[in-house]
């Protein structure tokens, strides 16, 4: 069921909260843009919802093919996904005025309740029923708690940690002055639609490489699910970056709308792009650089597929380009290109997989990744150019990656033929190298800019 929460909450809040950034910028706007989108979030939300609870046993016994038993997991599933939806306008109200401190403190929040109740009905619960009656807390758990639930529990966690973001979120829910304007949720549809079709496409490319390997891999189906199972526990060292592309993402949308009207916006945006790239470039050699040491967080017995790392480092770094490239179909209400563009990469994805997994198995995953974030960073450049020229330093960013590409190629053919504190050694002084063409390059804008915070 979880492997459907990133399509369904793009269908759920069919991304509104884009058209909220693109409407609500204005301050003047912003109430009636934020109350607008709430009240048809929360009008739609009630009636999927609705209809998943109403449902429940027939999705679980028809669609997800469980027992009836277990319908309750889909009933608490419909609810977290709600909470979740609700979520997103107010989260969109906190990034648009930037208020960052309590943004990561909601988000925190539900991770730290999540996991906590987690760890207590996971762990601790069975942990001690099985000390016996004298044990702290024993009656109590005793009496409350259902082993037979399973992982019942899990849906349970979610269900709290969302209900208590809205609670947290509710502020923002009580200050708005929930009125409804036809006309502006007309153009915020109309605006946001197409960026569906683009979310879609976008999850295809994220994901569905993995149920393709699934299929496509020569073995028997155990077979390939090890190395789905490979394939997936080193994905999360390229999530790393992944996560900083996020956390880019979440900032610059609403900065790159509210910076709209500013006559040196184009400039701004040129810079942004460049910074991205310095900086992910530098993520990028950490990891590989550091290999030795980020590959603790996998499983020594998944370590056979850490060549993917840095191909899929490379496709994060790409795909955060494209954050940054993608400001013009936004700004320019051109937001059906954005869906056009991410549905190239999703065509890329599928073909690509589908040719060279029987061959080349999950490194023709990795290298589809590769070639469908490129792909649609080149189109939407060269969209972007005619639509909405920005002069992107185009000769520093490929100057700087092809500078670190080359670092990495060195260090790996090195590594072959050296001890491992040599080769660390050695890819140290490598970073200090790129981080010095690095101080060489920018040395003048970050001049300029100390000297502009200074006066």
């Amino acid at each position: 069921m979880y492997a459907w929460v990133a399509m369904l909450m793009v269908l759920f809040s069919y991304r509104l909260e884009t058209a909220f950034f693109r409407f609500g910028t204005n301050k003047e706007n912003r109430d009636s843009a934020f109350s607008t989108a709430l009240i048809s979030i929360l009008s739609s939300t009630l009636l999927f919802v609705g209809i998943m609870l109403f449902f429940s046993e027939f999705i679980t016994t028809h669609i997800l093919r469980y027992p009836s038993d277990v319908s309750i997991y889909v009933s608490m599933f419909a609810l977290v996904l709600g909470f979740d939806v609700l979520a997103e306008i107010p989260f969109a109200r906190l990034r648009l005025e930037g208020r960052p401190f309590k943004f990561a403190g909601v988000k925190l929040t539900n991770i730290g309740i999540n996991v906590s109740l987690n760890l207590f009905f996971v762990l601790l619960c069975p942990w001690v029923l099985a000390q016996g009656s004298d044990t702290l807390g024993y009656s109590i758990i005793e009496k409350y708690y259902n082993p037979d639930f399973g992982i019942g529990y899990i849906f349970v966690s979610n269900l709290v940690a969302s209900a208590a973001t809205i609670l947290l979120l509710s502020p923002e829910f009580l200050r708005t002055t929930w009125l409804f304007d036809k006309v502006l949720w007309k153009k915020m549809f109309l605006y946001s639609a197409p960026l569906i079709l683009a979310g879609l496409a976008g999850i295809i490319n994220e994901v569905l490489d993995r149920q393709l390997l699934k299929y496509f891999l020569p073995g028997t189906i155990d077979e390939n699910m090890a190395q789905v199972g490979v394939y997936g526990a080193c994905y999360k060292l390229a999530m790393l970056l992944a996560l900083f592309t996020q956390a880019f993402r979440y900032a610059a949308e609403p900065f790159f709308f509210s910076q709209a009207k500013n006559k040196d916006a184009k400039l701004l945006y040129a810079e942004v792009g460049k910074y991205f790239a310095i900086f992910g470039l530098l993520g990028f050699l950490v990891i590989t650089f550091y290999l030795e040491y980020f590959q603790i967080f996998v499983d020594i017995e998944y370590r056979a597929g850490l060549g993917i790392v840095p191909i899929l480092l490379l496709a994060n770094l790409f795909l955060g380009l494209y954050y940054n490239l993608s400001v013009w179909y936004k700004l320019t209400d051109k937001t059906l290109y954005g869906g056009y563009i991410m549905s190239v990469g999703a065509f890329i994805t599928i073909v690509l997989n589908v040719l060279f997994i029987p061959t080349y198995g999950y490194m023709a995953s990795a290298y589809a990744t590769l070639i469908c974030y490129f792909t649609v960073t080149a189109i939407s450049y060269y969209y972007g150019q005619k639509y909405y020229p920005v002069n992107y330093d185009l000769k520093r960013i490929f100057g700087y990656t092809a500078i670190a590409i080359s670092l990495y190629l060195i260090t790996a053919s090195v590594a072959n033929v050296v001890t491992v504190p040599v080769s660390l050694a050695f890819n140290t002084i490598l970073l200090l190298f790129f981080l010095f063409i690095l101080y060489k390059g920018e040395k003048e804008s970050f001049q300029k800019f100390f000297l502009s915070k200074s006066s």
